[in-house]
């Protein structure tokens, strides 16, 4: 049986990020978001030899998974010792999203936030598929105090950046990011707060005997 895992996919500003974190810490998961998937891509990036000494120094699923991906597709990456890094064309980066995700699901007891998680691992069975919504009025306000959006034009990100994740997924795996029947559970963080949100995925994935 595959090691359990839970997909957060959340409305830009819906706090899905922070309930991410606080049900890795009531799990005692691990987080991987799109910060620890660019860490993977960097080290992953570099001589197999520098990935090796770091992992030595700082064993851990992050090196763990980059000296994977760097072994198991090296055509993906631009050595930093034969040439500068250039900007990685999108079809790349989301290949080697697919495997950072992969790799992390394989491993197990990991809460992964957005990057079409959701689509990539659709038929796997130990899978819980959550989504993190908010009324928009609500998510403007969010954007504004806690992701320092300029008030102005607060509406406008909300909008377009949901439109661009909802593309991303429709793009590379056909599917709609808004459609409800793909999830296992809708939390609603304006009505729930962060913190019972989180409980409501915690205790979801206690009834499964997850922990």
């Amino acid at each position: 049986m595959a090691p359990p895992v839970i997909t957060i996919t959340r409305q830009y500003a819906s706090g899905g990020s922070e309930v991410a974190r606080l049900v890795a810490v009531g799990l005692d998961w691990t987080v991987i978001d799109n910060e620890f998937v660019d860490q993977v891509a960097q080290r992953a990036g570099l001589p197999a030899e520098e990935v090796a000494q770091r992992e030595e120094r700082a064993p851990g699923l992050l090196e763990r998974l980059a000296r994977t991906l760097a072994v198991a597709s090296p055509e993906m990456f631009i050595s930093s010792a034969t040439a500068p890094r250039v900007e990685q064309d999108e079809a790349t980066i989301v290949k080697m999203t697919e495997r950072v995700i992969a790799e992390a699901a394989a491993h197990g007891r990991i809460v992964l936030v957005g990057r079409g998680a959701q689509a990539v691992l659709a038929q796997r069975p130990d899978a819980l598929h959550v989504y993190v919504v908010a009324s928009k009025p609500w998510r403007m306000q969010l954007a504004v105090q806690r992701l320092g959006v300029d008030p102005a034009s607060a509406e406008q990100v909300v909008d377009e950046t949901d439109r661009q994740r909802d593309q991303y997924v429709k793009t590379y795996y056909g599917r709609h990011r808004h459609d409800f029947v793909n999830y296992d559970l809708v939390v609603n963080t304006e009505r729930l707060g962060l913190d019972g949100a989180a409980a409501v995925i915690v205790a979801e994935a206690r009834r499964r005997r997850w922990t």
